[in-house]
């Protein structure tokens, strides 16, 4: 029996120093990862307001795979739109904060996805008799995160839904955030407003009979773990990482944790593609 412990012991020590071999000198030098977050979008990332500390799905997992690839985490907490920047400049060496793998972004970034996602429409509970299906919302005013990709798929969903059959386009208001949203949402500013689908279930359970989903996703997207095309040594020790995840069943146990399950893929992706 000892001497299985041992042998076990020995395969995960040479499975990690097998990942930590594909990461760039820089970090093995520095003795860790510094991730661009910015924790505002539970249950992905956020900070107990009781602690102040770091919680949500993309952080347990973004741990997990430092440990994995044998380094550690510094989170640097940078606004979203100033992330891209931050990892050209080297300022940061990935970012791992609910970012949506778009064919746009694949222009400068490369992504490791690591869950599937949706947009999708939610209003005030009291008014959820108002907005029975999405349709409900032509003509309406709904708000939604201008840094996301939001604003311009809930304009395409209105062409097809709203103008396509002869009903007013929905009047798509950008907030400077989720958080936002909901504040004129609650105040009567906005008739609905847009969010992830990973995120609903997280909301109307902390903030019981204030929100009403409406309808199932209108989009399917990754989100994905975004590194600079220059950096493709530490893009694939992050794959080898998360496969790994994938197989011992923590990938799985972190996805579980948060209720998440149905989010979680089936394998490797980059850029929206599966790599065997």
């Amino acid at each position: 029996m000892k001497t299985t412990f041992i042998a076990l012991a020995a395969a995960l020590l040479a499975s990690t120093a097998a990942h930590a071999e594909g990461l760039p000198d820089r970090v093995k030098s520095a003795g860790k990862i510094v991730v661009a977050n910015q924790p505002n979008y539970p249950p992905m990332e956020y900070k107990d307001p009781a602690t102040n500390t770091l919680m949500g799905v993309d952080i347990d997992l973004g741990l997990a795979l430092a440990k994995q690839l044998g380094t550690t985490v510094e989170w640097s907490d940078i606004g979203f739109e100033q992330m891209v920047s931050s990892l050209e400049t080297g300022r940061v060496d990935l970012i791992h904060s609910g970012m949506s793998d778009l064919p746009k972004r694949r222009e400068t970034l490369d992504f490791l996805d690591y869950m599937k996602s949706g947009a999708q429409f939610y209003t005030s509970a009291s008014r959820k008799e108002e907005f029975k299906t999405p349709a409900d919302f032509c003509g309406k005013t709904v708000g939604m995160s201008r840094r996301t990709s939001f604003p311009d798929e809930t304009a395409k969903w209105s062409a097809a839904n709203c103008e396509a059959k002869g009903l007013a386009a929905i009047k798509v208001v950008g907030t400077e955030g989720s958080a936002d949203a909901r504040a004129q949402l609650k105040q009567g500013r906005l008739d609905g407003a847009v969010q992830g689908s990973e995120t609903l279930p997280y909301l109307t359970n902390l903030e019981k009979n204030t929100y009403a989903i409406v309808g199932e996703p209108f989009t399917a997207v990754y989100q994905g773990i975004a590194f600079s095309k220059k950096d493709p040594a530490l893009r694939d020790a992050y794959a080898a990482a998360l496969k790994a995840l994938m197989a011992s069943g923590e990938y799985k146990a972190i996805y579980a944790k948060h209720g998440l399950e149905g989010t979680m893929l089936d394998g490797i992706y980059i850029n929206g593609e599966a790599v065997k």
